[in-house]
Protein backbone atom coordinates (compact mmCIF):
# COMPACT_ATOMS: atom_id res chain seq x y z
CA UNK A 1 0.00 0.00 0.00
CA UNK A 2 1.19 3.48 -0.68
CA UNK A 3 -0.13 6.67 0.96
CA UNK A 4 1.26 10.45 -0.11
CA UNK A 5 0.13 13.47 0.00
CA UNK A 6 -1.22 15.04 -2.36
CA UNK A 7 -2.10 18.85 -1.38
CA UNK A 8 -3.22 20.70 1.86
CA UNK A 9 -5.04 23.75 2.49
CA UNK A 10 -4.13 25.85 5.51
CA UNK A 11 -7.19 28.24 7.16
CA UNK A 12 -6.33 30.34 10.24
CA UNK A 13 -5.37 27.30 12.26
CA UNK A 14 -6.88 24.54 10.09
CA UNK A 15 -5.50 22.49 7.55
CA UNK A 16 -7.29 19.92 5.40
CA UNK A 17 -5.15 17.49 3.69
CA UNK A 18 -5.58 14.93 0.54
CA UNK A 19 -3.80 12.14 0.22
CA UNK A 20 -3.83 9.39 -2.72
CA UNK A 21 -4.01 6.14 -1.89
CA UNK A 22 -3.08 3.18 -3.08
CA UNK A 23 -3.15 -0.73 -2.95
CA UNK A 24 -2.19 -2.96 -5.07
CA UNK A 25 -2.94 -6.73 -4.82
CA UNK A 26 -1.36 -9.76 -6.25
CA UNK A 27 -3.76 -10.70 -8.86
CA UNK A 28 -3.05 -7.59 -10.31
CA UNK A 29 -6.43 -5.93 -8.70
CA UNK A 30 -5.62 -1.79 -7.37
CA UNK A 31 -7.42 0.45 -5.70
CA UNK A 32 -6.89 3.77 -5.73
CA UNK A 33 -8.56 6.30 -3.12
CA UNK A 34 -8.66 10.19 -2.25
CA UNK A 35 -8.98 10.77 0.96
CA UNK A 36 -9.72 13.88 2.93
CA UNK A 37 -8.17 14.99 6.52
CA UNK A 38 -9.81 17.46 8.13
CA UNK A 39 -10.54 18.33 11.90
CA UNK A 40 -9.13 14.72 13.04
CA UNK A 41 -11.72 13.27 10.51
CA UNK A 42 -11.24 11.25 7.41
CA UNK A 43 -13.62 10.99 4.78
CA UNK A 44 -12.62 9.40 1.17
CA UNK A 45 -13.61 11.65 -1.57
CA UNK A 46 -12.74 9.61 -4.67
CA UNK A 47 -12.45 5.49 -4.72
CA UNK A 48 -11.74 3.86 -7.97
CA UNK A 49 -10.98 0.17 -8.70
CA UNK A 50 -9.74 -2.29 -10.96
CA UNK A 51 -11.45 -4.47 -11.49
CA UNK A 52 -14.93 -2.99 -9.17
CA UNK A 53 -14.93 -3.81 -5.46
CA UNK A 54 -17.87 -5.57 -4.34
CA UNK A 55 -20.45 -3.95 -1.38
CA UNK A 56 -19.17 -6.08 0.88
CA UNK A 57 -15.28 -5.13 -0.38
CA UNK A 58 -16.60 -1.34 -0.50
CA UNK A 59 -17.29 -1.35 3.55
CA UNK A 60 -13.86 -2.82 4.79
CA UNK A 61 -11.95 0.20 2.73
CA UNK A 62 -11.48 2.24 5.31
CA UNK A 63 -9.75 -0.50 7.90
CA UNK A 64 -7.85 -1.88 5.20
CA UNK A 65 -6.24 1.99 4.79
CA UNK A 66 -6.99 3.61 8.09
CA UNK A 67 -3.93 2.55 9.93
CA UNK A 68 -1.52 3.87 6.78
CA UNK A 69 -3.38 6.73 6.36
CA UNK A 70 -3.54 8.22 10.19
CA UNK A 71 0.42 7.48 10.04
CA UNK A 72 0.80 9.67 6.86
CA UNK A 73 -1.71 12.25 8.21
CA UNK A 74 0.04 12.22 11.55
CA UNK A 75 -2.90 10.58 13.52
CA UNK A 76 -1.38 7.63 14.39
CA UNK A 77 -1.62 6.59 18.20
CA UNK A 78 1.09 8.15 20.53
CA UNK A 79 3.70 5.45 20.71
CA UNK A 80 2.91 3.45 23.73
CA UNK A 81 2.83 -0.75 24.74
CA UNK A 82 0.63 -2.53 22.35
CA UNK A 83 -2.17 -3.89 23.62
CA UNK A 84 -4.10 -6.92 23.00
CA UNK A 85 -7.65 -6.90 21.83
CA UNK A 86 -10.18 -6.72 18.91
CA UNK A 87 -9.63 -3.03 17.05
CA UNK A 88 -12.89 -0.54 16.36
CA UNK A 89 -13.22 0.93 13.69
CA UNK A 90 -14.96 4.27 15.56
CA UNK A 91 -14.55 4.98 18.97
CA UNK A 92 -16.80 3.80 21.78
CA UNK A 93 -20.16 5.80 21.90
CA UNK A 94 -22.23 5.81 24.62
CA UNK A 95 -25.57 4.36 24.50
CA UNK A 96 -29.48 5.15 25.71
CA UNK A 97 -29.60 8.56 27.29
CA UNK A 98 -26.40 9.72 27.28
CA UNK A 99 -25.27 8.64 23.62
CA UNK A 100 -28.46 10.96 22.80
CA UNK A 101 -27.61 13.84 24.86
CA UNK A 102 -24.10 13.88 23.36
CA UNK A 103 -25.46 13.31 20.40
CA UNK A 104 -27.81 16.62 20.72
CA UNK A 105 -24.94 18.60 22.36
CA UNK A 106 -22.68 18.15 19.24
CA UNK A 107 -25.62 18.71 16.96
CA UNK A 108 -26.16 21.59 18.53
CA UNK A 109 -22.39 23.08 18.56
CA UNK A 110 -21.66 22.66 15.16
CA UNK A 111 -25.17 24.51 14.35
CA UNK A 112 -23.94 27.81 16.44
CA UNK A 113 -20.24 27.38 14.88
CA UNK A 114 -22.18 27.47 11.67
CA UNK A 115 -21.29 23.92 10.20
CA UNK A 116 -22.72 20.68 8.74
CA UNK A 117 -24.43 19.30 12.11
CA UNK A 118 -24.74 16.24 10.70
CA UNK A 119 -21.39 15.75 9.63
CA UNK A 120 -20.52 16.56 13.37
CA UNK A 121 -22.08 14.18 14.52
CA UNK A 122 -20.59 11.52 12.18
CA UNK A 123 -17.50 12.74 13.07
CA UNK A 124 -17.79 12.52 16.45
CA UNK A 125 -19.47 8.87 16.44
CA UNK A 126 -17.83 7.58 13.80
CA UNK A 127 -20.93 6.62 12.23
CA UNK A 128 -21.66 6.30 8.96
CA UNK A 129 -24.66 9.27 7.53
CA UNK A 130 -27.71 7.22 8.06
CA UNK A 131 -26.45 6.18 11.33
CA UNK A 132 -26.42 9.51 12.42
CA UNK A 133 -29.29 10.22 11.11
CA UNK A 134 -30.87 7.76 12.80
CA UNK A 135 -29.01 8.85 16.45
CA UNK A 136 -30.30 12.25 15.67
CA UNK A 137 -33.84 11.83 15.11
CA UNK A 138 -33.58 9.18 18.46
CA UNK A 139 -32.18 12.75 20.23
CA UNK A 140 -35.40 14.66 18.83
CA UNK A 141 -37.43 11.92 20.35
CA UNK A 142 -35.86 11.80 23.47
CA UNK A 143 -36.54 16.36 23.67
CA UNK A 144 -32.49 17.03 23.42
CA UNK A 145 -33.57 18.24 20.47
CA UNK A 146 -36.13 20.69 18.55
CA UNK A 147 -38.98 18.80 15.90
CA UNK A 148 -37.73 18.80 12.84
CA UNK A 149 -40.73 20.26 10.94
CA UNK A 150 -43.81 21.93 12.66
CA UNK A 151 -46.78 19.12 12.61
CA UNK A 152 -49.98 21.16 11.82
Amino acid sequence: MSVWPAWEVREGGNATSWFDVRLEFGDGARVDVLAVVAEGCVSLEDVRAQPALSLDDLAVLADWIEGPLAEASGLGPEPGPEVAGPRRARPAWPRGIEGRWLVAQEYRAAQEEGVDPVLAVMCATGHSRRKSLRLIAQARDAGYLTPRHARR
